[in-house]
C-alpha cells in the first residue's frame, strides 16, 4: 500500500515495468509494459508512457501550453479518429480535446519525460495497470491514476476541500 501523503515534494520521478493499457473512443490508444510514474504528496500517480507505446496517428497537436513548477511547460494533444471513422461507442464523438499531454523539453530534474505522454484518465473510455481498471484523479485538472494500492486523501477529491 502506498500513501500519498508520504509521496515527496517536489516530486519523483521512478521507473514501472507494469503493463499499461488505455482506450480512448473505442481504440487502443496506448498499450506497453514501460512507463515513468510521477510522485507527489497528496496525488495519486501520474504516468507517462514512451512514445512507441502510444497509437500516434489517433494524436493530433492542440492549441495552448501549461506550466508546472517542477517539470516546465507542458504542449497537448487531441484523441482523433480518422476522417470519417466514427468510435464503436458513441458514433458522434470523434475527438477528445486536450486529453493527452508531455513535455518535450522538460526541467533538468525530469529530463526522462521528454517526449513521453501522459493521459487524463476521467477522458478515456478506460486505463488499465498491471490489469486493474484505476480511477481517475478528482477534478478536470489532475491526471492521477488511483488504482486499489494508493490510499489517499487526494488533491481534488471533494471530500477533502483542504487538498483542492
Amino acid at each position: 500500500m502506498e500513501r500519498v501523503a508520504d509521496y515527496p515534494r517536489p516530486p519523483r520521478l521512478e521507473p514501472c515495468a507494469l503493463p499499461v493499457r488505455v482506450e480512448a473512443l473505442g481504440r487502443v490508444l496506448a498499450e506497453g509494459d514501460r512507463s515513468l510514474r510521477v510522485l507527489e504528496t497528496f496525488h495519486p500517480p501520474t504516468l507517462y508512457l514512451p512514445p512507441e507505446a502510444m497509437h500516434l496517428a489517433m494524436l493530433q497537436p492542440a492549441p495552448g501550453h501549461s506550466f508546472c513548477e517542477w517539470k516546465g511547460v507542458a504542449r497537448y494533444f487531441d484523441v482523433v479518429l480518422p476522417e470519417g471513422e466514427p468510435s464503436p461507442l458513441n458514433p458522434r464523438l470523434r475527438r477528445l480535446v486536450r486529453a493527452v499531454w508531455q513535455y518535450p523539453e522538460p526541467a533538468p530534474a525530469f529530463a526522462a519525460l521528454a517526449g513521453w505522454y501522459a493521459v487524463y484518465p476521467a477522458l478515456m473510455d478506460g486505463c488499465w495497470l498491471d490489469g486493474e481498471r484505476v480511477i481517475p484523479q478528482p477534478g478536470g485538472f489532475y491526471g492521477g491514476w488511483i488504482t486499489s494500492w494508493v490510499q489517499g486523501p487526494f488533491k481534488g477529491d471533494p471530500g477533502h476541500p483542504q487538498l483542492v
